[in-house]
C-alpha cells in the first residue's frame, strides 16, 4: 500500500503486514509511535527536498508559492493559520516568511524536537488532530501536507474539528496519496504498474508486532469517499489538484519515481472552504 512518502511497503523490523479493521484509538496510538521512532530518518531522508521553511504539497513537489492554493501569497499576511501534522513545521515556517501567524500541530513528539532543531518562532503544539486544542473560531485556515488525515480512522471528525476552529468562510487545504494508488504495488518500477488490489477495498493497511498491537496503520478512502467526507465535516470542495510530476524531479522514495508520476497521479489536494450557517 501507499503510505506516507517516505514510507516504504516493507514492514518495520519485526512487524507484520496486514490488512485488518483499526479504530480511532488504536489508529492514533500506532501512528505516534512510528513517527516517534521513525522522525530522524524520515527527516534525515527527506530533509533536503523538503527544506527548512519551503511549502511542498508533496513528493512532486508542488510548492505552495507556486500553486497558491491557500490563496494570494500576499494575501497571508497577518492571517492565523492551523498547519496540521506538521512534522518539522517546514511548511508552517514558510508561512511565518510570508507573514502570516502559524500555528504547527503534530502528533509526534520527535517531530515536533526536529522542528525546535530547526528552530524559528513558530508555535508547536503536540495534539491530536481529533481533538484540537483551540477555542472556536481560533484560524483563518488550516493546511496539511501529507499530514494526519491519511492516518486518521474517522476523517470526518478531524474535518468538523477543523471546521470549529476555523473562522466564517476559512479556507481548509490537505494533501493525501491519490487514492487510486491504493490498487498499485508501492514500487517505483514497471512492477508497480499492474493493478494488484481492489481501489474499492477500505480495509485498512496495518502493520502490526507479534502481539497483533498495530505498529503503523493506514487507512485508504475512494476519491468518492474523501468529497462526502469534506461535506459531511461542514466544508465545500473548491477544487481537486492531482499535480503531474514535472521534469526536474528525478526522486524515487519507495513507490514513488518519474516513471509512475509521468502515468498515474500520486496525490491528491483537496482545497475546501467552510460552510456556515
Amino acid at each position: 500500500m501507499n503510505q506516507e512518502y517516505g514510507h516504504e511497503d516493507a514492514p518495520e523490523e519485526d512487524a507484520e503486514a496486514t490488512r485488518r479493521d483499526a479504530g480511532d484509538a488504536e489508529s492514533s496510538r500506532a501512528s505516534r509511535g512510528w513517527w516517534d521512532r521513525n522522525a530522524d530518518e524520515y527527516q534525515t531522508e527527506h530533509g533536503a527536498f523538503l527544506g527548512d521553511d519551503r511549502f511542498v504539497w508533496g513528493p512532486e513537489g508542488l510548492d505552495e508559492a507556486d500553486a497558491g492554493l491557500l490563496g494570494p501569497v500576499a494575501a497571508l499576511k497577518g492571517l492565523d493559520i492551523l498547519e496540521i501534522g506538521a512534522g518539522a513545521a517546514q511548511c508552517a515556517r514558510w508561512l511565518a516568511a510570508q507573514g502570516a501567524r502559524p500555528v504547527a500541530l503534530d502528533l509526534s513528539h520527535r517531530q515536533l524536537q526536529h522542528a525546535l532543531r530547526i528552530g524559528g518562532d513558530v508555535p508547536l503544539v503536540e495534539a491530536d488532530a481529533g481533538a484540537l486544542p483551540f477555542r472556536d473560531g481560533s484560524f483563518d485556515m488550516a493546511c496539511s501536507a501529507y499530514g494526519a488525515v491519511p492516518f486518521v480512522a474517522d476523517p470526518v471528525g478531524v474535518f468538523r474539528e477543523v471546521h470549529r476552529v476555523l473562522r466564517p468562510g476559512g479556507r481548509w487545504v490537505f494533501s493525501v496519496t491519490h487514492p487510486i494508488r491504493w490498487a498499485f504495488p508501492d514500487e517505483p518500477g514497471p512492477e508497480g504498474l499492474s493493478v494488484a488490489a481492489s481501489y474499492f477495498d477500505r480495509t485498512p493497511y496495518v502493520e502490526q508486532d507479534e502481539r497483533g498491537r498495530a505498529v503503523y496503520v493506514e487507512h485508504h478512502r475512494t476519491i468518492g469517499d474523501r468529497v462526502r467526507d469534506v461535506v459531511a465535516g461542514g466544508f465545500r470542495l473548491v477544487d481537486l489538484v492531482e499535480p503531474e510530476w514535472p521534469a526536474w524531479n528525478s526522486q524515487e522514495w519507495g513507490g514513488w519515481s518519474p516513471l509512475r508520476g509521468n502515468l498515474i497521479p500520486g496525490t491528491a489536494i483537496f482545497v475546501c472552504e467552510r460552510v456556515d450557517g
